[in-house]
């Protein structure tokens, strides 16, 4: 449904969006997430046809959005993170003023409109000027109006900002019905909210995509990677620095100790025997053996490790 190929956005000699690649199917809830500055909403609004691209293709509903941007466009609802609302005007004449620049008329109109209340459960709100909303009511009424012309593809840059904890929960639940017929990618910089709503999570830091995967992939370490935790009880000194030599060992982690036991979060490859193998070194060490399994981290983890690594990659590279 929409397709991204080695997409690139320069501004003077910044690389705002460095030669990214990723796709997103029907029936799929994308969450994009990033620190700022990190190019996530430029790259939204290359796909959304309001910027021009240096180098690459996006394609949406197979139309080129550069070459074809008409027929992109009326393939998707976009909702930016300041909804342009017009507070003076009613919440069904503003809906009717979006779906006359949409093209949609007469009869069509008004049951689009009648839809679009109904899915946003709008109708207690219908009848009151949009100044009058709360903020939950006023995001719905934006995702109303993105909805309007029943687009494929939904493009929502931080629809909960702003929200209180009880909004959060209903706009997230309103995204995840609407998710099982359209496709959808949002933003956010809340990292819960991707865990409970999102099939599949983009990082992006410093205009690279870092991670692509479901959230309980992330959670798990990654498409390539796994998290397993080891309670030794032996000197601490001498297990992380004999941790630091295993050449299975991307990285490792004291997580907790109590009295003589350390546990620790080991990162390896996958598809590695490494349960087998942190048995063995703790019994080559004489060392006792307290606990072991698979273990998830958190997202926020996650999220910082990988913005963190490339942020120290550029600056290496920058300083070479």
């Amino acid at each position: 449904m929409i397709e991204v190929k080695n997409l690139t956005k320069r501004y003077g000699a910044t690389i705002a969006v460095n030669n990214v690649s990723f796709s997103a199917q029907a029936g799929e809830i994308v969450g994009f997430i990033g620190p700022n500055g990190a190019g996530k909403s430029t790259a939204m609004r290359v796909i959304t046809c309001y910027l021009p691209a240096d180098e690459g293709t996006v394609t949406v509903d197979g139309y080129d959005v550069f070459e074809e941007s008409i027929e992109a466009r009326k393939r998707i609802g976009y909702l930016p993170e300041n909804t342009p609302l017009y507070t003076d005007m009613g919440v069904v004449d503003y809906l009717k003023f979006i779906a006359q620049i949409r093209g949609i008329a007469g009869y069509t109109r008004n049951e689009r409109i009648k839809e679009v209340i109904d899915i946003c459960s709008l109708e207690q709100m219908m009848h009151k000027n949009i100044g009058e909303l709360s903020k939950g009511y006023r995001q719905r009424v934006g995702l109303a109006q993105a909805l309007i012309h029943d687009p494929p593809v939904l493009i929502l840059d931080e629809p909960t900002a702003g929200l209180d904890p009880y909004q959060i929960i209903e706009i997230r639940n309103l995204i995840k019905e609407i998710g099982r017929q359209k496709t959808i990618i949002f933003s956010t910089h809340i990292l819960s909210q991707v865990a409970a709503t999102c099939d599949r999570t983009l990082i992006i830091s410093n205009g690279k995509i870092v991670a692509n995967a479901s959230p309980q992939e992330l959670a798990l370490g990654g498409l390539d990677q796994q998290i397993m935790q080891i309670g030794i009880i032996g000197p601490h000194e001498e297990i992380e620095a004999k941790l630091e030599h295993l050449d299975f060992v991307l990285d490792f982690k004291r997580v907790d100790s109590e009295a003589e036991c350390f546990r620790y979060h080991v990162t390896s490859h996958k598809d590695h025997r490494t349960a087998t193998e942190l048995a063995q070194f703790v019994n080559q060490n004489n060392w006792e053996l307290t606990e072991l399994y698979k273990t998830t981290i958190d997202l926020e983890d996650v999220f910082l490790k990988l913005t963190r690594s490339e942020s120290q990659t550029r600056g290496e590279l920058e300083n070479e």
